[in-house]
């Protein structure tokens, strides 16, 4: 049986802040993301195609998840929860 320690009310808001900037980091990264993959040749020509939104949209989702699961991890050795 392990004991825990049990954090301070000042760890506990120092964690809540890390989250928060992770979070809001992760957010601008996929927004960066999303304007550069908007200026690429491969978005030029799905934007002419038929099944524009679907391709897009897949587009968009795995880039965002991609973006967002470095930007958690970043410097840590197993992934945080949510």
């Amino acid at each position: 049986m392990t004991l825990r320690r049990r954090k301070s009310r000042k760890a506990k808001a120092a964690d809540l802040l890390g989250t928060y900037v992770k979070f809001k980091a992760a957010g601008k990264a996929a927004k960066g993301a999303k304007k550069a993959a908007k200026g690429t040749a491969a978005y030029q020509v799905a934007k002419r195609t038929p099944l524009k939104k679907v391709g897009l949209v897949a587009a968009g989702a795995v880039a965002t998840a991609i973006v967002a699961v470095k930007a958690l991890n970043h410097g840590d050795g197993e992934p945080s929860a949510a």
